[in-house]
């Protein structure tokens, strides 16, 4: 087995039941499930940490969170026309159905089919948006278009042509490539790596982490998305629920774990073309599946749930995964990197509720800060590791009126800045 065929990653191999094909399993070996397994243990260790030092906090911390995204269509017409039932080179109609389902389905909209009524359903308060500026910093629409002769993508091989092809920073943007995908695979998407004491597997490289998904399974009822039990567009939530950190409901083996405890034990994926209920048997325990959870394999039409875990584990992975954070992070506030450390203070004096300074930092840097009252005594202070460029804020609440000095250290670099609170 190749070093390539053994690479890591939550990949979703939905067969294409009800396009006429043979029902195609995970192409993952054993020896690969098995390490696929340990990652995912090692992992949870590492979550449980970082639930027990900072108490809870991201599970309270429930900010909405934007995700750049930028679609990729990899297609094969030479005469360039966009849209159409059997083109894949699709339209911008489809690719806006897609995302509008994206954001039914983790934001729970009700009176959508994203939303459920179940207790343990969640709203994970993520949003995507289609980027509005591209790497340059030009205006965008979020779409790229690439003619290539090839007809058609292996999951297994093809990833790094696809990045050669088009691909955006995956610090700063989601990458969504749609092609036509060989062999009958709906797609894959990234599991996100970590740096983290535990985790022996290395990151995957940042050129091919994104997802890939098949064009005819992309978009809801619109374009090539028009037949089959996988047109509503459910398998680019699911697959983007891998790239959040998410395994399947039967966590890849018998009657496996996923580490959410409000998803039922199930003895293996629920391939089937309809919504019937399904039961398992794990650990003489019969428990009724939940089909309609986004990470199982049921058609489209049955899911529309999240749990209150499955958002647990999602907000803890975008601030334990380096990329995932470097992401969310960047699309707050998109700033550019700087050829050297510099510090400004936004509206100084102030009466605002916080003071805000921007932080203009060459690439990933640590850097924190403390600050001072006139008595020359600290009165609060902040880490900040591996940020980009990055706006902080300062509550004036934890400052009395008067004047304050802060001193902002990135590696050997102090700045200082005076701040008025009126």
């Amino acid at each position: 087995m190749t070093k390539q065929t053994l690479r890591i990653f939550i990949l979703l191999c939905l067969p294409f039941i009800g396009y006429g094909q043979t029902q195609i399993r995970c192409a993952i070996k054993e020896i690969a499930q098995q390490s696929l397994r340990n990652r995912h243990q090692a992992f949870e260790k590492k979550l449980q940490q970082y639930y027990s030092k900072a108490e809870g906090s991201l599970e309270s911390d429930d900010r909405l969170i934007k995700i750049p995204v930028v679609v990729h269509v990899v297609h094969n017409n030479a005469s360039g026309t966009i849209g159409g039932d059997k083109n894949n080179n699709i339209s911008d109609e489809q690719i806006i159905s897609q995302i509008k389902v994206l954001n039914e389905d983790y934001r729970r909209k009700s009176g959508t089919p994203g939303f459920n009524s179940s207790p343990v359903g969640a709203d994970m308060n993520i949003e995507f948006v289609l980027a509005s500026v591209d790497p340059e910093g030009n205006p965008t629409n979020g779409i790229t278009r690439t003619y290539s002769a090839q007809a058609s993508f292996d999951v297994f091989k093809d990833n790094y042509t696809l990045s050669s092809l088009s691909y955006w920073d995956a610090n700063k943007y989601l990458n969504i490539w749609v092609t036509s995908i060989k062999d009958g695979y709906l797609g894959y998407g990234e599991f996100p790596g970590a740096d983290f004491d535990g985790l022996d597997l290395e990151d995957v490289n940042e050129q091919i982490d994104g997802v890939i998904i098949d064009h005819k399974a992309f978009g809801r009822q619109t374009g090539t998305s028009n037949s089959g039990v996988y047109k509503f567009g459910r398998t680019v939530t699911h697959e983007v629920g891998h790239w959040l950190g998410l395994i399947h409901t039967w966590g890849d083996a018998f009657c496996g774990d996923d580490f959410c405890n409000d998803t039922p034990p199930t003895e293996r994926a629920n391939l089937s073309n309809f919504c019937r209920p399904l039961s398992s048997n794990c650990n003489g325990m019969v428990t009724q599946n939940m089909i309609e959870n986004f990470m199982d394999y049921t058609p489209d039409s049955c899911m529309n749930t999240f749990t209150q875990d499955q958002k647990g584990r999602v907000r803890a992975v975008l601030e334990l995964s380096k990329r995932r954070r470097r992401l969310v992070i960047n699309s707050q506030f998109s700033l550019p990197a700087a050829e050297k450390f510099e510090v400004r203070v936004l509206e100084n004096p102030t009466i605002e509720d916080q003071f805000r300074l921007q932080v203009l930092l060459p690439g990933y840097k640590d850097f924190s800060y403390k600050v001072y009252n006139s008595m020359g005594q600290e009165v609060l202070a902040k880490d900040f590791k591996d940020y980009p460029s990055t706006v902080i804020e300062i509550p004036r609440a934890k400052l009395s009126k008067g004047i304050f000095n802060i001193r902002l250290i990135s590696g050997d670099e102090v700045i200082s800045r005076r701040l008025i609170s009126l």
